[in-house]
């Protein structure tokens, strides 16, 4: 194996237990879907803008996946792998560095929030109907934009005193 594939797959790991922990700080239940609101964007977020992909999917994926698991909400396991992880591999695809059509941050942010409200949106209709996949909208649009608040601070505050990290 060789070296940098050793860094790569630690510097997973990390980048996803900081996800984890970071969104098993706070979690607000949502009785009505049998789900919750996190910080996992965060996570997912800064992963993907500083490390692009397969970071961003991976971290993306793997952490939607373990949050879901220690939660207690096994019913949404395969849901968060598939949504988280395309949610981080789009952020990462989209970012300015990576993809020169774009020129602004906010956009691969937008982007992979509407992947994740939508793909909750649906998952939700398909496990407790049309009613409860509408309903649970709001909440993934406040977990979203806290995400992309917190994500665009720690992502700015990285760049200003390491120029080059991004």
């Amino acid at each position: 194996m060789k070296n940098n594939s050793v860094k790569q797959i630690t510097l997973a790991a990390i980048l996803i237990a900081m996800t984890v922990s970071l969104s098993l700080l706070v979690i607000i239940p949502i009785p009505a879907t049998k789900g919750i609101v996190t910080l996992c964007e965060v996570g997912i977020y800064t992963s993907a803008i500083l490390f692009g992909n397969p970071m961003g999917f991976t971290v993306g994926a793997v952490s939607g996946f373990l949050i879901d698991i220690i939660s207690g909400y096994p019913e949404w396991c395969l849901f968060s792998l598939i949504i988280h992880g395309l949610q981080g591999a789009a952020v990462a695809y989209f970012t300015p560095e990576r993809n020169k059509k774009i020129k602004n941050t906010i956009i691969p942010l937008l982007i992979g929030s509407i992947i994740m409200v939508v793909g909750y949106c649906l998952a939700t209709a398909l496990l407790f109907g049309w009613p409860a996949g509408i309903a649970s909208i709001f909440s993934n649009i406040i977990q979203v934009g806290f995400g992309m608040a917190v994500t665009l601070l720690i992502v700015e505050s990285l760049v200003k005193f390491r120029p080059n990290l991004v």
